[in-house]
């Protein structure tokens, strides 16, 4: 491993088969070997991603190999199942599809304890038997946390350490008009992206590095007003599960500027430097039908899309860790109320 190495904590956004390019940014960072990965935190597509990541973390023990490597090979091998499993039948491909594209395909008149009475996700028996997730949770590092929505206050519950299992991974990837509420202790939840796409406060407040890195694969702005029927829903969507993101990014710049200005205890709470990797105009570019797709050529397209937005960031921001935020929150998240509500 490389001498400079950096730690950084890890938010991963859901968003469908988009979770694909989430898969080609961790894919470089750990091919690059300058980061060490303190804490994950994931919601729906992203929740895979952090669990599988942090599988690769058991396989390399188990093996006696790299862990960074082993990381790289269990996220492949994951998004290579989903692939596979949408090309065994053509039940099997559209309930894949429904659940990579989300509300789009779903109609909203319909339940699905009418339409899918016998709760059937295909995912589940893969996670099942791809994750060991008591081990996964003992982790120290990288900690991984995933979010759900609880669905009778909507506030975001935090899975990890031996909360984590399978049914709280399907927790945080159950979209309410595909499957039935997932129950865990007499509790019922939905899509962690309702109410944390990412959560970030457990990787504030339950792990130590100060550089915290968003993958965004759900932009916050569009060019254009959408027309279309499917484009307007997918705006939509962008609009709500983007919602938690921009009041988290409102508390941490709040917090980061009171500490600046000596209003806060810094032994209670320490400023995080932000960082932030995402697809960019190229992404944006995407047809609404790459988020529906579980077609083998699309995610390997979203993952190298998602290596060569990695690898770009850290030749240009590797040397921000540890210093600077180097994302410009005012501009990119925050409303012009923040700015006369403190006088600044």
């Amino acid at each position: 491993m490389p001498a400079a190495v950096k730690t950084i904590s890890l938010a991963l956004q859901g968003g469908g088969s988009h979770g694909a390019f989430t898969w080609g940014v961790l894919d470089a960072l750990l091919e690059d070997g300058r980061v060490r990965i303190d804490g994950v935190s994931g919601a729906s597509a992203g929740a895979m991603n952090a669990v599988a990541l942090g599988q690769g973390y058991i396989m390399a023990k188990d093996k006696n190999k790299d862990p960074l490597e082993a990381a790289r090979e269990t996220l492949a091998s994951f998004w290579n199942e989903v692939v596979t499993i949408s090309a065994v039948s053509s039940p099997l491909r559209n309930m894949m599809d429904m659940w990579l594209g989300g509300w789009r395909i779903a109609a909203p008149n319909v339940s699905p304890y009418q339409t899918n009475p016998l709760d059937i996700n295909p995912l589940r028996k893969l996670v099942e038997q791809h994750f060991d997730f008591e081990r996964i949770g003992r982790l120290a590092e990288p900690r991984i946390f995933i979010s759900a929505t609880h669905v009778n206050t909507g506030k975001a519950e935090i899975f990890s350490g031996k909360r984590l299992h399978a049914s709280s991974l399907m927790a945080s990837a159950c979209l309410p008009m595909l499957f039935q509420a997932v129950e865990i202790d007499g509790q019922h939840y939905w899509d962690g992206g309702f109410s944390g796409n990412p959560a970030m406060h457990p990787l504030i407040y339950r792990c130590h590095a100060s550089d915290l890195l968003l993958v965004q694969i759900n932009p916050i702005t569009r060019r254009a007003a959408p027309i279309d029927a499917g484009d307007i829903m997918d705006r939509v969507n962008e609009l709500t599960f983007n919602a938690s993101l921009l009041a988290q990014m409102r508390s941490i710049d709040f917090v980061n500027r009171m500490l600046t200005r000596g209003n806060l205890d810094k032994n209670r709470y320490r400023p995080v430097l932000l960082h932030r990797i995402d697809g960019g105009a190229e992404l944006e570019a995407m047809p609404a039908s790459s988020k529906l797709s579980a077609d083998g050529s699309m995610i390997l397209k979203l993952r190298d899309l998602g290596r060569k937005s990695a690898q770009q960031w850290l030749a240009e921001h590797f040397t921000d860790l540890g210093r600077r935020t180097s994302i410009d929150i005012s501009h990119d998240y925050l409303d012009d109320m923040r700015m006369g509500s403190l006088g600044d």
